[in-house]
């Protein structure tokens, strides 16, 4: 079993900021090329999640209140947490492509993908159309 991830972005919708409203992520993120990670997704009928700062992996049907933090400012206890939470909720797939820009990669992501227990089922790709259809 197959799953396309990529990380999260700071450019939310701002409507949701002080609602407290609990929202999926393709609601609540609205930074152009995670819109087209995630419409590329759904039109292939491909199994996604949004890796957050402040959540970790977020599924498509996963609700979360906005919120605002800087990969920069993760700190190693969160990490940590952040860590477990990528490993665990990524075991079940055999695969596990992670979408990305190569030059705008945080390190964060990076480390993750590095000291992951998964790291020999993830593949980097930075093309939405290598994204194929589920079967």
């Amino acid at each position: 079993m197959r799953i396309y991830i990529t990380h999260c972005s700071a450019k939310k919708d701002e409507s949701l900021r002080k609602s407290g409203k609990k929202v999926t992520p393709d609601k609540l993120y609205t930074a152009t090329p995670l819109i087209g990670f995630i419409n590329q997704c759904e039109l292939m009928n491909a199994k996604w999640a949004i890796f957050s700062d402040q959540y970790g992996v977020l599924f498509s049907k996963d609700q979360v209140s906005w919120y605002e933090k800087n990969p920069d400012r993760v700190t190693r206890e969160e990490f940590e947490s952040l860590h477990r939470n990528f490993d665990e909720r990524l075991q079940p797939f055999d695969e596990i492509w992670f979408y990305h820009n190569p030059g705008r990669f945080h390190g964060l992501y990076r480390e993750l993908i590095n000291s992951s227990d998964l790291k020999t089922r993830i593949r980097l790709f930075s093309h939405k159309s290598e994204i194929m259809r589920e079967k």
